[in-house]
């Protein structure tokens, strides 16, 4: 009998420790869970999905969106709003590339009375680009929720200024759901737009990479008053776990293409490099072929003296591969052009939007009988203007195609705009 009692008090022991084992790893890992759950990277779209949506509940909703409106789990906006108790859907608006993104940029797309979804579709890249009252009769909200890339001459930006500016005249809400900037937020680069100047691809005073979020971006509009005069009730929806710091890479995010030449969170960058360039139509810079701004080439381009040339400027952050390449469509089609292909080695380091610049600079001392402002169109010539955000730079350096006569105007603006800048920041 003393033995089983004995047999007891030790199985009992041996219990309670195993209990308390248990109880210390359930308590770690609780904390862990909880510590991940903390750090957990959250878009705006996820941040009101985890409120159950509650900030649109009892509003009549319009969404403007398009293929980037993906929760984290890859899930379409548009399905999340339908399925939410607390969203009343009523009608969705497309940017430029049409909703699903599949529409080539200055094609005009139509909308569509009927959907798939049950509610029509306008588009703000055909007949209008700013919301009209007749659109917007039946909403209480406008909600944003595009991935934006950084760069001033992406229209997405200006879609979403002008929607503010008709949820303003219309005194109806406008919600911004934040998304990352591909770009960081440390990166500003160009000169500050030229309001003369200003256009769909460049509608407000800011430099061409210009370091905010969407919202971030919004914000600065509503206050410094570019709205022309009024003001919308805004609100924006923050990222969670997103800071100043943090790299497009560190997310852990899936990248959906923003448009048809832009496959990567990478593609941003070489748009800024070559982006311009490509406004002249003499150039080929990839898109029509497997690298979509990433180079830039001709048909009379000996692709071994431009790289050569490139390399030997000793510019800081990049390097220059010979390429020739036949594009599958766009400029030169089926023809072998060459060139040189960009490899960014140091995105903090290089000068982007000086690169292209260069290459005009060797271009002239290789081929001075091939001068891109004599030859290019009246039409492409106001392109390149209107992207770049001034006509003076052009004017400047189209005298003697030396990158140190306009190495100041492309910074123009830019410490200003810092100090402004600094105002708008929702992340640390």
């Amino acid at each position: 009998m003393k033995t089983l009692l004995t047999s007891i008090k030790s199985l009992f022991v041996i219990y309670v420790v195993l209990l308390i084992q248990s109880n210390c790893a359930l308590s770690v890992s609780s904390t862990h869970s909880g510590s991940q759950k903390a750090l957990t990277f959250m878009t705006g779209l996820d941040a009101l999905l985890d409120d159950d949506c509650e900030p649109l509940k009892g509003k009549r909703v319009g969404l403007i969106t398009n293929q980037t409106g993906v929760s984290s789990g890859i899930i379409q906006n548009i399905e999340l709003f339908i399925e939410s108790e607390n969203v009343d859907l009523r009608a969705i608006f497309s940017p430029e590339h049409g909703l699903f993104g599949s529409i080539s940029a200055g094609k005009k797309i139509i909308d569509r009375n009927e959907s798939k979804y049950g509610v029509p579709i306008f588009s703000l890249y055909g007949d209008t680009r700013k919301p009209s009252k007749d659109m917007l009769k039946d909403l209480d909200i406008l909600v944003f929720d595009i991935q934006d890339i950084g760069i001033r001459s992406y229209t997405y930006i200006s879609t979403m200024g002008l929607a503010m500016d008709a949820a303003a005249d219309k005194g109806i809400e406008f919600m911004v759901l934040d998304r990352p900037n591909p770009m960081g937020l440390n990166k500003i680069e160009g000169n500050v737009l030229d309001p003369r100047l200003s256009s769909f691809i460049g509608m407000y005073p800011i430099p061409y990479v210009y370091g905010l979020t969407a919202g971030e971006l919004a914000t600065m509009i509503n206050d410094q008053d570019w709205l022309g005069g009024s003001k919308c009730n805004l609100t924006i929806v923050k990222m969670r776990n997103y800071g100043r710091e943090i790299s497009y890479n560190d997310l852990g995010s899936i990248w959906i293409p923003t448009s048809p030449h832009v496959p990567s969170f990478e593609t941003p960058m070489y748009m800024v490099a070559t982006g311009i360039l490509g406004e002249l139509g003499m150039f080929s810079i990839g898109v029509g072929y497997t690298t979509p701004f990433m180079t830039m080439a001709a048909p009379w381009i000996n692709s071994d003296l431009m790289a050569e040339r490139m390399n030997m400027l000793g510019l800081e952050g990049v390097v220059f591969r010979p390429v020739n390449y036949r594009p599958y469509y766009s400029f030169y089609k089926e023809d072998e052009v060459g060139g040189v292909q960009i490899h960014i080695i140091d995105q903090d380091k290089v000068d982007l939007i000086a690169i292209q610049f260069y290459f005009l600079q060797e271009h002239n001392i290789l081929y001075p009988n091939k001068n891109p402002f004599e030859e290019a169109t009246i039409g492409h010539l106001k392109m390149f203007d209107k992207a770049l955000g001034t006509d003076k730079i052009r004017e400047k350096f189209g005298k003697r195609y030396k990158v140190s006569d306009i190495k100041q105007d492309l910074r123009i603006g830019l410490n200003n705009y810092g100090l402004i800048k600094t105002k708008y920041h929702l992340y640390d």
